[in-house]
């Protein structure tokens, strides 16, 4: 697709031309299959700990929209996939130098053409965050899509670090609860309930 193409069939919201440009889930879920996953969520709290060298060790390493990384001794340093939300800067861009895109907010408009073209780019399908909403009842954040999503793939461990569901606020904005349309108590719950019947799954903190 060409870059006018791409911009005419995002300013139209014609999804069949952008899920063209995606690999199919099943590929994505494929790559993950066999390896320790570390999810890296974006909480205040997880700069109080000494979880990076822990998070370096996995397999794969996914980080979230700009991925904050203040201390390499909590986050660690390697981003294999990052799953978004959020147009990203040139300079974020370099200073995370992710392997892999995963867009995964519904909005279309927001996706940029650097990474839609990006490789290994994967679009995720409106029809999976809309019903991850209706689990919720409230938009899912990020987060909780990539676990979602990261459970369904046959992967060794999920282990979640920078989870709080809120309760630090977020080490990339200042924005409080009131203030984001998602729901932490529900996703508290929902995750805590994946967790109790997926023994893969494991929360960090």
């Amino acid at each position: 697709m060409t870059r006018a193409g791409f911009y005419l069939a995002r300013s139209l919201r014609r999804e069949a031309p952008l899920a063209a440009l995606s690999v199919p889930q099943e590929t994505l879920l494929a790559a993950a299959a066999g390896k320790r996953v570390a999810l890296v969520g974006n909480a205040r709290a997880l700069a109080e700990t000494d979880f990076g060298a822990e998070i370096d060790a996995a397999d794969l390493v996914i980080r979230i929209n700009r991925a904050p990384m203040p201390s390499p001794q909590s986050h660690g340093t390697r981003t294999d996939w990052l799953g978004l939300a959020v147009r990203l800067g040139t300079a974020d861009r370099a200073r995370i130098g992710a392997g892999r895109y995963l867009w995964m907010s519904p909005k279309r408009k927001r996706l940029d053409h650097a990474t839609a073209t990006s490789p290994g780019f994967y679009l995720h399908p409106r029809a999976d965050y809309a019903a991850l909403a209706a689990r919720l009842a409230a938009p899912p954040t990020t987060g909780a899509m990539l676990i979602d999503l990261m459970a369904r793939a046959d992967l060794t461990s999920l282990t979640l670090y920078g989870f709080d569901f809120f309760a630090s606020l977020s080490l990339s904005g200042r924005r409080s609860a009131e203030q984001v349309p998602h729901d932490f108590t529900s996703e508290a719950d929902w995750a805590a309930a994946l967790m109790a019947r997926d023994s893969r799954i494991t929360l960090r903190k």
